[in-house]
């Protein structure tokens, strides 16, 4: 009877019909293709690429176009080859999109929530700081401050001055 394999190892990895033993194992950036995605798309929503296409598109119509110069035309009238090459390039342009476009939105999920820690961080610490002022405030309520201390001085100058004063009568 076969060893039963474990369920919580992972398999090991078969080698594949194309595969051959000698040839170094290469390891593969999982962000690559994310990289290459947002770049195409990144270059697909350029107004170079726009103008780059109109001028393709401009020069393949004007090439093939019935009535004109006599050379080999290898796509007529309704351009069929055309539209194969655009609809080609539409269907591998939409996926780069949203696979930039997921990206993107990974991305922005971790900076907002970097965001609402760095808040709840800012408002845990005007809180603290805002009990403490209140806190100095209620301890300053109860030391004398210098404008009190000058009035009570002065009342007592005044006092020792009014009980001099008979003094110097007699």
């Amino acid at each position: 009877m076969a060893e039963r394999e474990r369920l919580d190892q992972p398999r090991d990895l078969r080698r594949g019909l194309g595969r051959r033993a000698w040839l170094p194992r290469r390891e593969l950036d999982p962000e690559r293709f994310g990289r290459f995605a947002e770049s195409a798309a990144r270059f697909l929503g350029t107004a170079r690429f726009i103008a780059w296409m109109s001028v393709f598109i401009l020069a393949w119509i004007l090439w093939n176009v019935p009535g004109g110069p006599d050379r080999p035309r290898f796509d007529e009238y309704p351009y069929i080859f055309l539209t194969l090459m655009l609809s080609l390039q539409a269907s591998y342009a939409a996926p780069l999109i949203l696979l930039a476009q997921n990206r993107q939105e990974a991305r922005d999920r971790i900076a907002a929530e970097q965001d609402r820690e760095a808040a709840a961080r800012s408002h845990a610490d005007m809180e603290f700081l805002a009990r403490e002022v209140a806190s100095l405030r209620v301890a300053l309520g109860e030391v004398a401050t210098r404008d009190f201390l000058r009035g009570e001085l002065r009342g007592l100058l005044s006092e020792l001055e009014k009980d001099e004063e008979p003094e110097q009568a007699d």
